[in-house]
């Protein structure tokens, strides 16, 4: 990979994460290469990129546009993050340590202080903070990567897609008191793959309910 390829990824997709480049925002090869200074070539190799790990899709006759962010979209991140950190969970399990333990025991309790303060964002950043103790100890490097990237896709949609704290929020905190039993009670590995699965898609099944009482 060029430097220069990656310097354009880099660019591209913090902007996309950061809301820069909003749900459907085309990307102009031409404009983009002339902006950051290289040749069509490294920005095309960026956006196949981006393709690949789902930023940024084709349409036929617009080109590159950043990925949609709607509620279907949501439902299918969340069903891949949650395969993805159900395996990683148990992965990781026996490399967890005390700290970890007390760590994941403090987020939790900033967890239900945010549900009481109506805090959405500081509960998305301590619930992404508490699944991350657990990712980052999985000793695969590639299960990392693909996990970090599908809860940072997850967390570029945080703006555009209603959460359902009030519910959710607390029974993803007591949820989460159970997982942190299990892993000291040294569960076994399928168990707490599926806990930890099923623990990210309740969110699906809790988001529908709570737009079905919406409506």
């Amino acid at each position: 990979m060029s430097s220069k390829q990656q310097r354009v990824y880099e660019v591209l997709r913090r902007r996309i994460l950061d809301g820069t480049y909003p749900p459907g925002y085309r990307l102009v090869i031409d404009a983009l290469g002339q902006e950051l200074g290289v040749s069509p070539m490294p920005v095309r190799e960026a956006i196949r990129r981006l393709e690949a790990e789902h930023w940024v899709v084709y349409q036929r006759h617009a080109g590159a546009r950043v990925a949609p962010r709607d509620a279907e979209s949501w439902a299918e991140a969340i069903e891949a993050l949650g395969v993805l950190e159900g395996y990683v969970t148990a992965r990781a399990a026996p490399f967890v340590t005390e700290a970890d333990l007390a760590r994941l025991r403090e987020l939790d309790a900033l967890m239900l202080r945010d549900v009481e303060a109506l805090d959405v964002l500081a509960l998305t950043e301590h619930n992404e903070a508490f699944h991350r103790v657990l990712y980052e100890r999985c000793p695969n490097r590639m299960l990392r990567r693909e996990v970090e990237l599908a809860a940072q896709r997850l967390s570029a949609m945080r703006s555009t897609i209603y959460f359902p704290m009030a519910g959710r929020g607390r029974s993803a905190i007591e949820e989460h008191a159970e997982l942190i039993a299990m892993l000291e009670a040294r569960a076994p590995a399928d168990e707490l793959e599926r806990f930890a699965r099923e623990h990210r898609l309740k969110t699906i099944a809790a988001e529908r309910r709570s737009a079905t009482s919406v409506a």
